[in-house]
């Protein structure tokens, strides 16, 4: 990576306004059983999740299967109703109706690539099905002719060449790699200005994945959008996004820019998926120690109190089973939520240290 590169990674720029926030998300999903006595139990997926998107900037959100990824952008997606916390787009509050009309005008702005691109296209419908019927719903083409030239115009733009081979086929006739440009392509078809894009590489042949990311890193690039990029993979995450958001059970725990978070993990749950991670450039014994896995990731139907890796870590104490710890800012834009580096407090750096030292010599 460039110097260039790596200082831009550093330090976000903190004058753009995000286009949309989540602030303190809940998701809880109740379960559907015949209790005899005691409240009601349910699935507590998503506790307080904050986040921005800015146009321009990629956001990954990492974390183990189970972890609440998915359900953070569904609920972005408007997919699911959050159970507490707001959405805000614009600077705007998200009303939660449930009518087609305001639905529809939403998602005009925000649009949703699936994991999986073999369940995500219906096969019955050909590719100019596909990609023409959110440009006829949201009122892009007025006639035949302009139908078909933004059809063949969306196959160009995820590199699906010549696109005249391509709009009469079916999913079933195209591979992995294609359909989930396919899936791309509808979601760019509407003009968003936000793009989730859930785990979109993961069941790809890994000799396509990285042709993926590329498309999806120059779309953000050339469309200004907002872009979400949910995956497991860590390592992916600090080649492909401006940031990164580190969650576990339900929990963001760690964030900032990606060059810092993957280099100077701080929470104990970084730093155990980063030394799962295969990593040429790290050297062994620099940076962090290699963390034993511990266990799996707990059930979030009755989830361990406090932070819900304690668990797991190996320098937990007794404070992290109480309360779940306020988030510490370490500096550059990268903070954590762990007990390790205070109680949820900017850390001091030492200018005051230097500047006594500066007031002694004189």
């Amino acid at each position: 990576m460039s110097t260039a590169n790596q200082e831009m990674r550093t330090e976000l720029d903190t004058s753009v306004q995000p286009i949309m926030e989540a602030i303190k998300l809940k998701k809880d999903f109740p379960l559907r059983q015949v209790r005899l006595w005691g409240a009601p139990e349910a699935v507590h997926a998503v506790e307080e999740a904050t986040l921005s998107l800015y146009p321009g900037r990629a956001t990954a959100l990492v974390g183990e299967s189970g972890s609440g990824k998915t359900t953070v952008a569904r609920m972005l997606a408007r997919l699911y109703d959050p159970t507490s916390g707001s959405i805000l787009f614009r600077g705007e509050p998200v009303k939660l109706q449930r009518s087609a009309a305001a639905l529809r005008q939403y998602r005009r702005h925000v649009q949703m690539v699936f994991q999986d691109p073999f369940g995500s296209l219906n096969p019955i419908h050909s590719i100019r099905y596909i990609l023409s019927r959110p440009l006829r719903i949201h009122g892009h083409v007025r006639n035949s002719r302009e139908e078909t030239e933004q059809v063949l115009a969306l196959l160009r733009r995820v590199n699906l060449t010549p696109a005249e081979q391509f709009i009469l086929k079916y999913p079933h006739q195209l591979s992995g790699g294609q359909r989930q440009r396919i899936a791309i392509a509808r979601a760019l078809a509407v003009k968003p200005e936000v793009l989730l894009a859930d785990e979109p590489v993961s069941m790809l042949d890994v000799s396509i994945r990285l042709d993926i990311l590329n498309l999806l890193r120059r779309l953000k690039d050339e469309e200004k959008l907002a872009l979400l990029y949910i995956t497991h993979d860590i390592a992916s995450a600090r080649y492909f996004a401006e940031e990164t958001l580190v969650m576990y059970a339900g929990q963001m725990v760690e964030g900032g820019p990606s060059e810092e978070v993957t280099q100077t993990p701080k929470h104990p749950y970084t730093q155990l998926l980063l030394s799962a991670a295969p990593d040429p450039d790290r050297i062994k014994g620099q940076g962090f120690a290699k963390l034993p896995a511990r266990g799996e990731i707990p059930s979030l139907i009755k989830p361990p109190t406090g932070c819900r890796f304690h668990p797991r870590c190996p320098h937990a104490m007794p404070v992290c089973k109480e309360r779940f710890p306020g988030r510490t800012d370490l500096g550059h834009g990268h903070w954590t939520h762990c007990f390790l580096y205070g109680e949820g407090k900017p850390i001091q750096v030492q200018k005051k240290t230097d500047q006594a030292a500066t007031n002694d010599q004189k």
